[in-house]
């Protein structure tokens, strides 16, 4: 039933889809040239890494920074994006809108239900014609007759949007300014007040001793074991730079009756570290020191677990070990095209220059957990923001909830 005050259409009635256009590769070129002009991708929408230019007589289709952009081509498919001038490509489709409020027709297209049906009509035909244009403008849907309650609309969801992207800024701000910590704090380039002692120094393997690790497969474990089993997939910045084994579920697992195959030595400890030396992606090289463990934990298949041969502050290897000072030692020694790895030897021969005192360790660690803390609790607000947002969406765009007073009758 639709609501009073709004009307029901298909996409098509309110938008006018224009697809994009380029000239042959051959005419392609990374450098701004005069009569060149900026050929808009959608990976462009994410970096500039890779901006292409086509000379401006050969392009045909055109966007400006607060055009509406859809992505026709995934993963993810039907992305809408904005915010690059340029000539657009056939990848993809600009949205006018006919009749309707720019920054309404914006927010409409961003709709969950309008994804969700897209999404499905690409999966039946396993993703190779993209949006289809056909059945994109035929999608149905209600809206407010009146252009100003579209307006009110779209500038509630906009502020929102605002809000957000303000936050993450900051958040990105934030990790920007703790990366600067980390290379100017673990190298001993700043010092915290009242530390002045001098650093020591030592090679790797003068440090730590190399312990047994889990040799199962992925294709060997459950998720109803009893041995909680650390993966290399989990050696991710997602965990920081220490890995806290009572708030995480380590999705691996091994049955008990496994445990008759390790001796002691085998289960991490607190303030072990474990190194990924095998992977498919960027992970080899990357640590994290293990906090709150309880129980018995292993160290799973393409790990290295390292346990300290002398004392080291609570949390401070998981920040020193993933600092550039100590991972880009790394990088020549790690091998491989599409499986990389680094072997035990190498990483021995590797030196770290750290501070002498444990308490100016722990009073490095407690720089850095407290950035970590100020950035969850921000990841937080975040989150709970784009629900709200998707909240609202689901409200508004619907108009289950009107904006205008003495309007929210059905």
């Amino acid at each position: 039933m639709v609501r009073k005050g709004w009307k029901q259409v298909a996409l098509g009635d309110i938008a006018l889809f224009q697809g994009g256009s380029q000239p042959p590769l051959s005419v392609f070129s990374s450098q701004k040239k005069a009569g060149y002009i900026r050929l808009v991708q959608i990976r462009d929408y994410k970096t500039d890494k890779y901006a292409t230019y086509i000379p401006e007589k050969l392009a045909k289709r055109f966007c400006k920074q607060d055009d509406i952009m859809i992505g026709r081509y995934g993963p993810p498919i039907f992305q809408i994006l904005r915010g690059i001038e340029g000539a657009y490509n056939v990848a993809l489709i600009k949205a006018l809108p006919q009749g309707v409020d720019k920054e309404f027709l914006y927010h409409t297209l961003k709709r969950e239900d309008l994804f969700e049906y897209i999404d499905l009509l690409s999966r039946r035909t396993s993703g190779q014609t993209g949006v289809d244009l056909t059945n994109l403008k035929a999608f149905e849907l209600s809206i407010p007759v009146l252009t100003d309650e579209q307006a009110t609309i779209a500038k509630a969801l906009s502020d929102v949007d605002s809000l957000i992207s303000s936050l993450q800024k900051l958040i990105e701000k934030k990790k920007a300014i703790k990366q600067g910590a980390m290379q100017e704090l673990l190298t001993g380039q700043k010092r915290l007040p009242g530390f002045s002692v001098e650093w020591s120094q030592a090679p790797f393997e003068d440090l730590f001793d190399f312990l047994p690790t889990n040799a199962f497969t992925r294709d060997q474990m459950t998720d109803t074991g009893t041995i909680q089993n650390v993966h290399y997939g989990d050696i991710l910045t997602k965990y920081g730079a220490c890995l806290d084994m009572a708030n995480t579920d380590v999705p691996y697992l091994l049955e008990a009756v496994s445990v008759r195959k390790y001796s002691e030595s085998s289960y991490v400890r607190e303030g072990d570290v474990i190194i990924a030396d095998t992977a498919e992606d960027s992970t080899v090289g990357k640590c994290v020191e293990l906090v709150n463990v309880h129980g018995k934990v292993l160290s799973g298949q393409h790990t290295m677990l390292c346990r300290p041969k002398v004392t080291f502050a609570p949390k401070f290897l998981g920040y020193y070990m993933n600092a550039g000072c100590f991972h880009n030692q790394m990088l020549p020694f790690i091998t491989g095209i599409k499986v990389s790895s680094i072997s035990k030897a190498n990483i021995s021969t590797l030196v770290l220059k750290y501070p002498t005192l444990v308490e100016e360790q722990q009073a490095i660690a407690q720089v850095f957990s407290d950035m970590d803390d100020e950035i969850a609790q921000l990841e937080k607000k975040l989150a709970k923001y784009q629900q709200i947002k998707q909240g609202m969406m689901q409200e508004l765009l619907t108009g289950r909830i009107r904006l205008k007073e003495g309007e929210n009758n059905v």
